[in-house]
């Protein structure tokens, strides 16, 4: 069976997500949700919800990214936008070093064993600071498995094969 070609939405990465307005003319904040914070900097244009923006104005505050985009001229107008996803087209992602992955590439790969068992599949990334943690659901089973993203429990990890192998501490009950 041959892949289909991926979608518009499929070859962007997700940067931010839009949070409180911030004052009367539209602006509002920004909450990085990248390794690469300066990133915004030069930014002309970005996705949001999917949809493509103008950016007319990029400035940092504290933790905040504070952005105008083009049309959106009000609080009120802003406020709309809140909790919605920012995103750029994957040609304009920051590059990365071997071994690093963004997160939207490891979400959805199928986790398997190292005798091939398939546990189930990636659904989310929580970033805990030491080392990141992958959510991984269990076909047919209400929780989660939760594994650490360390060398020696993840032994391979293939985007281009859509799968991760793992090595899962014994537990003792």
């Amino acid at each position: 069976m041959e892949k289909s070609s991926p979608s518009e939405a499929d070859r962007r990465i997700v940067i931010g997500k839009i949070g409180a307005p911030h004052g009367v003319k539209g602006e509002m904040k920004i909450i990085p949700m990248t390794d690469f914070p300066k990133r915004f900097d030069g930014m002309t244009h970005c996705y949001v919800d999917g949809k493509p923006v103008k950016i007319k104005s990029v400035r940092y505050q504290r933790k905040h990214v504070l952005m105008v985009f083009d049309g959106i001229e009000t609080r009120e107008a802003a406020a709309t936008l809140t909790g919605v996803l920012v995103s750029v087209d994957r040609s304009e992602a920051m590059p990365l070093k071997d071994g690093e992955y963004y997160i939207s590439d490891i979400i959805g790969l199928s986790v398997e064993e190292m005798d091939g068992t398939v546990l189930g599949t990636v659904t989310d990334v929580i970033r805990t600071g030491s080392n990141d943690v992958y959510v991984v659901s269990l076909p047919g089973r209400s929780e989660d498995v939760l594994v650490p993203a360390l060398k020696k429990v993840v032994k391979e990890l293939s985007i281009g094969d859509g799968r991760m192998v793992v090595l899962m501490p014994e537990v003792a009950e």
